[in-house]
């Protein structure tokens, strides 16, 4: 029997202003993203990738459709949740290109923050960050500080933070611009075992062609629509 998807979007539109000034950002946009698959999200500047991707992170609300994340209708007209952060906290975690690691915390630390939001005790906040550095192959660098690291080690403690609370779902906003050819391939690789050893469902806003040829599918976006058809990934 085959597993249901983790991300289900059925009819999401999202427009931004009113009359002469609106601007439709999402139109009619539904697809599935099933555990263990990595999958792509592309399309020129402007045609509604990030936007999707902070719709299906409970960031931007829509106007119209219905979404389901691992199993639970989040949103159907409106979100049925009202504490959209406990729903992002149990559900979903985020990488950005920009790592956005806290300047003034060391790298174990920066993994350890997202548990103590979750309400895990200092104690076991630390030792799943380093269990997570670990299955990342980082755990030599637990306590430099970001500024200390190469670009391609902050996007393994950013990818170590989005796991911290063992979400279903990866949500990841360009993560790779910034890294070369190997390093960018390594990301990619460890999202890959993410995915598969995890269950996970990984969802990647990208233009970096060099990763193309990483996913399992790739969702093609212009003007706020889908392409037909969805490029299966070589």
């Amino acid at each position: 029997m085959s597993e249901s998807s983790v991300v289900e979007v059925r009819g999401i539109n999202k427009h931004f202003g009113e009359g002469s000034a609106r601007v439709d950002a999402l139109r009619d946009v539904s697809l599935d993203v099933f555990p263990g698959s990595v999958v792509g999200l592309r399309g020129p500047s402007g045609s509604g990738k990030s936007t999707l991707l902070n719709v299906i992170g409970c960031i931007l609300e829509p106007n119209a459709g219905s979404m389901r994340l691992n199993g639970e209708l989040v949103y159907d007209g409106k979100w049925l949740r009202a504490d959209l952060r406990r729903l992002r906290l149990e559900k979903i975690g985020f990488i950005f290109q920009s790592h956005n690691l806290l300047p003034f915390l060391n790298a174990w630390e920066n993994v350890a923050v997202a548990l103590l939001l979750a309400g895990a005790t200092p104690a076991r906040a630390k030792e799943r960050a380093l269990e997570l550095l670990s299955y990342l192959g980082v755990e030599r660098r637990k306590d430099a500080m970001p500024g200390q690291l190469s670009g391609g080690e902050a996007q393994r403690i950013a990818i170590a933070r989005a796991l911290s609370n063992d979400p279903r779902i990866i949500l990841a906003d360009e993560p790779t611009a910034a890294l070369d050819s190997q390093r960018a391939g390594a990301v990619m690789d460890l999202l890959r075992k993410v995915a598969v050893e995890r269950r996970t469902a990984v969802i990647v806003v990208t233009h970096d062609e060099k990763i193309f040829n990483r996913f399992d599918r790739i969702y093609a976006l212009r003007d706020g629509a889908l392409e037909s058809p969805v490029q299966q990934a070589a």
